[in-house]
């Protein structure tokens, strides 16, 4: 009996010192909160909970070796928990792609009604280039939460990578509602609405992205191309022009592959804003 009201009084500490450390990693005290999540561990090593926080702090402060092993460690400890395959997945998705999409599928093949973690994989998947991939799993995590505009505007710029606008226009439109004030949905539908000659309706989409953010070096170098695709050159140097004055190097990296420019290539002020 008396080692049974240790163990009970042992598991409580550990609890304690984990809320403490959840308190003060909340608050900023890292180096303080790894202290309480060690403590929890020390008096309760089966602690999931306590592995699973100390490896999020520890990767906060970027000891990332040691934050790999804790999140290892609590998934050991509690293999059929979805949420920790989530944590885990968001950690390796920075420091290595392939083990990502493994955890993620893990955290899914547990509960597959899980959307973020559907989304994270499509996100991990894309940036493989893995395209056809990624767009699946995008469609199952609106399946799961239809309004979710993350994940619709990143299927959208899938749909964009594919050379599909015309499919991500209205996922677009969409994703403007629900995010009236997210500068890249309107620079997006703008393109989009220019790839398929749509010039009016790309207009207002690049002028509401320029009413939010008037010096975006985007928005000012995509309006440049509509006018440039009207055969506008005077507008179309003008944001040409703001663009460059805004991000030089890029946006004249930009320009060297983009056919939209062609007609004013001969241009002296095209020239001079080249060069300059």
């Amino acid at each position: 009996m008396s080692r049974d009201n240790d163990r009970f009084d042992a598991l409580e500490k550990s609890d304690q010192h984990n809320a403490r450390g959840i308190d003060l990693a909340d608050r900023g005290w890292l180096d303080e909160a790894v202290k309480e999540f060690k403590k929890a561990i020390d008096l309760d090593p089966d602690s999931a909970h306590a592995h699973d926080n100390l490896a999020t702090v520890l990767a906060e402060k970027g000891d990332l070796l040691d934050a790999l092993r804790e999140y290892m460690t609590a998934i050991d400890l509690e293999n059929l928990s979805p949420t920790a395959h989530y944590n885990l997945a968001c950690f390796l998705a920075t420091h290595g792609h392939e083990l990502a999409v493994q955890s993620y599928r893990q955290s899914i093949a547990i509960e597959y009604d899980y959307p973020d973690a559907h989304l994270n994989l499509g996100l991990t998947l894309a940036e493989k280039g893995m395209l056809e991939e990624a767009l699946e799993e995008y469609k199952t995590a609106l399946e799961l939460n239809p309004a979710d505009g993350v994940a619709r505007h990143e299927m959208a710029t899938v749909l964009m990578d594919m050379g599909r606008y015309s499919e991500a226009i209205p996922h677009l439109r969409e994703v403007s509602k629900i995010m009236p004030e997210n500068v890249d949905v309107r620079i997006d539908l703008g393109i989009s609405y220019t790839s398929q000659g749509f010039y009016q309706e790309a207009e207002k989409a690049l002028q509401g992205a320029l009413q939010l953010e008037p010096q975006d070096p985007m928005a000012h170098y995509h309006a440049a191309a509509l006018k440039a695709a009207q055969g506008r050159k005077d507008p179309c140097l003008a944001h040409l022009e703001r663009a460059v004055r805004a991000d030089r190097e890029r946006v004249r990296a930009w320009v060297q592959a983009d056919r939209f420019f062609d007609v004013v290539r001969d241009d002296e002020r095209f020239n001079a804003l080249m060069t300059d």
